[in-house]
């Protein structure tokens, strides 16, 4: 019932930029935070980006000032606005959505910074 659907990652240069989405079906939108995790290999799972109902956001300090997170209630859909992106941004990026206890996840989309 409940789907997330992310796109938008891929390959890019250092200092480049890309923009993820994450769509949602299945929930009232307005009614759950949204965010992003991200993995990358041997490191922990970190928390990149999360922007609640009110339309408040926080971030990982390793990203502020350089990530954007926003939603469009009208479309169901967060996204991740990304810019100067750095070799150590190189992770799968994962979606969720939140609501009191529950949190649904998005499949991933792989990331890659790399000249």
């Amino acid at each position: 019932q409940v789907q997330l659907v992310e796109s938008g990652g891929g390959l890019v240069q250092p200092g480049g930029s890309l923009r993820l989405s994450c769509a949602a079906s299945g929930v009232i939108f307005s009614t759950y935070a949204m965010g992003w995790y991200r993995q990358a290999p041997g490191k922990q799972r970190e928390l990149v980006a999360a922007i609640t109902t009110a339309g408040s956001t926080n971030y990982a300090d390793s990203v502020k000032g350089r990530f954007t997170i926003s939603r469009d209630n009208a479309k169901n859909t967060a996204y991740l606005q990304m810019n100067s992106l750095k070799p150590e941004d190189t992770a799968v990026y994962y979606c969720y959505a939140r609501r009191s206890q529950y949190t649904y996840w998005a499949q991933g989309t792989q990331v890659t910074v790399s000249s």
